[in-house]
């Protein structure tokens, strides 16, 4: 058989389902075989496929999906998308194309074949294996090579493939049995270790991360309010708790629930599960973090646990799953008083701050995201974006019901993630309902696919910040620079749509949000029925951000940020509703 048709055979057998793609001459083997054994997605850019297979991926129960890209252009055009699977630690393979084997330039060039580029090392620093198949390997190689991208840490496997390799007749053999990854896990004796640090800890929290995974969440859930134990969860692990929790203490962050980051710095113990502790989750100001607690950290990657930052009191390089269900079967006493400390914390720090500023003919993007929680269901799809004032707030406030699924792409932080995302996770739903969340400029990087979605008849509903430019880069000009706005508006020389338009060109329904949009029976309507929908969302373009955390330039020209509690404006809610700090 043709070798483009055993790896289509293999990839079905090791579970991909799917495949994102634009079609070239550099993949015209691949693309017609995979189609034999796959379902394939075309899309109008590169990078959508890689962001669309990566949420697919974080979505779907068992299926797989992975991006098809084209020699050149086609896999330049990728790499942002594989930057981002490999700062989230997500799965993602993605299969390139390449000139014949013939034509390689082999560093005595720049280029030989037409379109070529040294792809393997391109990606190198942001995969876990990037590999140029010279000549037909094995099934079990082939195994090898695409299951580094599902064992932990997970992470992006490219390989590329010449045309004449993709080309190539070879004898047909089955792929080799699927193995479950068998990762490190603790022994009793560090169980022990921790269940008797909660035991005399009085202000304990357990920080649940994306590494714990939600079929694990789901099976330690009844366990967890039994014992009462007080858990907050990071950005990556939102969706494992119930946002209505008596036991959820909310997301600390840099742009995190005031009431959570002021409840962890008055814990004494932080057991971390799952999240490797980065500057976004403790705040650059990282030697505050946890000032008074003992640190816990269970960490697939021993890199993360010896990085430094945070210090790390207990470190474990083990299975964070296995560690949290052992944890929860010790007997651990119940600490009452310090969970209703905690939730008397969460009651006196105001949901939406009466800090920010929104002239009268505009929805505050603050209201918004509280209100458009009473028009989702436990079975949707949220998909906020990556990056900007759409993706901080959505974060920072979006209360989770049991059942839905977040999921976002925090670490690259990318505008123009949004859309794609949620293509992947529509398809991964099979109808379920996605929402997605997104800021008009981050819209704007891949709104041509717009298409994709459209004639996919996906049943997404499309919310996008009108605020006429870039609301962060805005917020920052304005802050440092005296509002020396560069490149953030149309005043400054930024060119966005006329919204209506764009979305009237593929025959998408679209209409502006009134600002009582939740009682208005024809935006429920939209919402209620199945299908693809926009709604352009009022904000003023002048709008505030608070509260954040707020760095200084120093005299030496360095930056110097506050501890995460001490989010600006300072306001002491505590010590206007009574409560000791």
């Amino acid at each position: 058989m043709k070798y483009a048709d055993q790896i289509g055979a293999w990839l079905q057998a090791a579970g991909y389902t799917h495949y994102f793609y634009v079609g070239g001459g550099n993949i015209m083997h691949l693309t017609e075989s995979l189609d034999r054994y796959l379902t394939g997605v075309p899309v109008v850019h590169e990078v959508a496929a890689g962001i669309a297979a990566e949420y697919f991926n974080e979505i779907a129960e068992s299926a797989k999906a992975l991006a098809l890209v084209t020699a050149g252009p086609g896999l330049t055009n990728i790499v942002t998308a594989i930057s981002g699977a490999w700062l989230e630690s997500r799965e993602l393979l993605v299969i390139g194309g390449q000139v014949k084997t013939s034509d390689l330039a082999r560093g005595q060039v720049r280029s030989r074949g037409i379109q070529e580029i040294d792809g393997v090392a391109l990606v190198q620093s942001t995969t876990k294996v990037s590999h140029r198949l010279e000549a037909p390997v094995s099934g079990a190689e082939f195994l090898d090579l695409i299951s580094a991208s599902w064992t932990p840490r997970k992470g992006p496997v490219f390989l590329e493939f010449p045309l004449d390799v993709q080309a190539a007749s070879v004898e047909e053999t089955p792929l080799p049995a699927v193995a479950v990854p068998q990762l490190p896990v603790a022994g009793d004796e560090d169980i022990a270790l921790v269940a008797k640090l909660y035991a005399e800890a009085e202000r304990p929290v357990l920080l649940i991360g994306g590494g714990v995974d939600r079929k694990t969440a789901d099976a330690v859930r009844d366990r967890l309010d039994r014992l009462g134990v007080p858990v907050m969860t990071t950005y990556n692990g939102a969706d494992r708790i119930d946002g209505d929790a008596p036991n959820y203490l909310g997301r600390p962050n840099t742009w995190g629930q005031r009431s959570a980051n002021i409840a962890i710095q008055q814990s004494d113990l932080i057991v971390a599960l799952g999240t490797r502790l980065g500057l976004q989750q403790t705040g650059f100001n990282w030697r505050e973090f946890g000032r008074d607690a003992t640190l816990v950290q269970v960490e697939i990657d021993g890199g993360e646990l010896a990085k430094g930052h945070p210090v790390v009191d207990h470190g474990f390089r083990v299975d964070a799953n296995d560690f949290l269900t052992r944890l929860l079967g010790h007997d651990l006493p119940r600490k009452d008083e310090w969970l209703a400390r905690a939730q008397e914390i969460r009651a006196a720090v105001p949901r939406v701050e009466d800090v920010n500023n929104s002239g009268a003919e505009y929805l505050s993007p603050y209201d918004f995201i509280v209100a458009l929680e009473g028009l989702t269901t436990p079975d949707d799809l949220i998909i906020p974006c990556s990056s900007g004032s759409a993706f901080t707030l959505s974060m920072q406030l979006y209360k989770q019901k049991l059942g839905q699924r977040m999921l976002t792409n925090k670490s690259l932080a990318s505008m123009g993630y949004g859309l794609s995302g949620a293509i992947g996770a529509a398809i991964a739903g099979q109808g379920r309902r996605t929402i997605l969340i997104e800021g008009d400029g981050g819209f704007a990087q891949n709104m041509q696919e717009l298409g994709t979605a459209a004639i996919n008849g996906l049943n997404l509903k499309i919310f996008i910040f009108d605020d006429q430019g870039h609301a962060s880069i805005r917020m920052t000009q304005q802050n440092y620079f005296d509002g020396k706005y560069l490149g953030c508006d149309r005043k400054s020389g930024l060119g966005l749509p006329r919204w209506e338009r764009l979305f009237a060109a593929w025959d998408i329904p679209v209409v502006r949000l009134p600002l009582d949009f939740t009682a208005d029976a024809e935006i429920r309507r939209r919402m209620a029925e199945p299908g693809l929908q926009a709604f352009l969302v009022p904000i003023d373009p002048a709008q505030t951000y608070f509260p954040k955390i707020s760095s200084r330039i120093t005299a030496s020209g360095s930056m110097e940020s506050n501890p995460i509690d001490r989010m600006t404006p300072e306001i002491d809610y505590l010590a206007k509703a009574g409560i000791k700090a």
